[in-house]
């Protein structure tokens, strides 16, 4: 038999080659798997052809690392078909670890798969010499390459998916797996190298019209680590880009949120403001409408806001409005809506069982805000008067039961204050009376007409 040699830099090439490339489809299974639509299949195409690359110039720079005492070359055609072979298979591990499970039949379906095609490479690469007579293979080593290769694509295979999703942590882990599956491909590269057995007086078909192995192993190991690098630097780039839109698009979202809240809710206390309100109010009728329900509108007032204010100014009264807000929040109960309608005027939307059920939720209000505020130093005691409108009986719309549930708050008032009051029909037309008078009486004076 004709005994070859080995080259030491490229066996070292072959390994680092065989490295670098399990990193890169350790990466390459992360990057699909994140990715979604269009995306995914370009990074499996883009992918599949790294990985294929790099796992094809491993073995194909482990042989031309191996030399014969006779002139040799690589049938270009042969050669290009275990590219081929490479790429494909590289293109079904990259799909299988992406998938959403890999039970252990398909692990082992996948195994034998990959380590076949990874076989077919090896084996179809060294055809590309044209021996004649043909390379004799021992029996036993060639049978050790193939399970070396079928449990190496098993080992790769479960890595890649257990490897897939992207960190800091992962990444690291990927260096060390990187290492496990590139000495197991460059095991089995090598156990089939040593399968094979070249007769005396053999002579390479290659030699004279095919690709020689003087030039080929500096071509291919630098076109294939220019491959790996490219690959590796993008998806790099793609994964930062790729973090900085999702930090981009939840500072938008925060964003989006804030400016929702400052629209929908009053500045000074954070309650619903009116447009909320509103909102919640067509909510609460279309409820009411479809399961048969009712519900109480209840208009607040602070008794002796004003002189707070005029006293004291607007800084303190502001902090009364405020401590008046929490104390209305933690007064009514969790399916209740409390609002500022404006100035020191308060709503609360309370679904109840039957109208006498709003007295309890009334009266719970009033004790909440009799209990004296403590304010900038300053003791204060205000009280609320509370108009009742409920539905369907007193109004079907938003605008009349806000209209009368006030008409029910400025009777309670009249009557005394700190106290509440059911709307009746006829507080909504001593209101429209007295803003008539109220009206008449402007006119008077600006007309002259009230004599003494």
């Amino acid at each position: 038999m004709l005994l070859g040699t080995y080259s030491p830099a490229l066996v070292i090439s072959s390994v680092i080659v065989a490295v670098l490339a399990s990193y890169t489809a350790l990466d390459m299974a992360g990057r699909i798997t994140t990715a979604t639509g269009r995306a995914a299949l370009w990074w499996l195409a883009g992918g599949a052809t790294a990985m294929g690359i790099g796992i094809w110039s491993m073995h194909f720079v482990g042989m031309l690392a191996f030399s014969l005492p006779i002139a040799t070359g690589y049938d270009t055609g042969i050669t290009l078909l275990s590219l081929v072979i490479a790429v494909a298979l590289s293109a079904f591990a990259l799909w299988l670890v992406c998938q959403p499970t890999l039970p252990a039949s398909r692990l082992v379906g996948g195994a034998v798969v990959m380590g076949a095609g990874v076989a077919s490479m090896h084996y179809t690469g060294m055809a590309a010499m044209r021996m004649a007579p043909a390379i004799y293979y021992d029996p036993f080593l060639f049978a050790a390459s193939v399970v070396i290769a079928i449990a190496a694509s098993g080992a790769a295979l479960w890595i890649a998916f257990r490897l897939r999703g992207e960190g800091g942590h992962t990444r690291k882990l990927r260096l060390g797996a990187a290492l496990v599956m590139g000495t197991a491909i460059v095991g089995m590269h090598y156990t089939g190298m040593f399968a094979a057995q070249f007769p005396v007086g053999s002579i390479c078909g290659a030699a004279r019209d095919g690709a020689s192995s003087v030039w080929l192993a500096p071509v291919i190991l630098v076109g294939t680590l220019a491959v790996l690098a490219i690959a590796l630097i993008t998806s790099i780039l793609d994964l930062r880009m790729e973090a900085r839109t999702s930090v981009l698009a939840s500072s938008l979202a925060h964003a989006n949120q804030e400016l929702s809240h400052l629209a929908l809710h009053d500045s000074l206390t954070q309650l619903p403001n009116r447009v909320l309100l509103e909102d919640r109010l067509d909510r609460a009728i279309g409820a009411a409408k479809r399961q048969g329900g009712m519900f109480a509108v209840m208009f607040l007032d602070l008794d002796g806001f004003k002189a707070v204010n005029d006293a004291y100014g607007h800084r303190i009264g502001d902090m009364l409005l405020r401590e008046i807000a929490q104390r209305l929040g933690k007064a009514v109960r969790g399916e209740d809506t409390v609002a500022r309608f404006g100035g020191d005027e308060f709503v609360v939307i309370a679904p109840v069982m039957e109208a006498a059920d709003a007295a309890d939720v009334a009266q719970t209000i009033l004790r909440a805000i009799e209990t004296p505020v403590t304010a900038g130093g300053h003791e204060l005691r205000v009280s609320s008067s509370i108009g009742i409108a409920m539905y369907p009986g007193d109004g079907h719309d938003q605008h009349e039961l806000l209209s009368n549930a006030d008409a029910a708050m400025y009777h309670a008032k009249a009557s005394g204050r700190a106290r509440f009051s059911y709307f009746e029909t006829s507080m909504q037309q001593n209101v429209h009376d007295q803003l008539q008078l109220l009206q008449d009486l402007r006119r008077a004076i600006a007309s002259g007409e009230l004599i003494l």
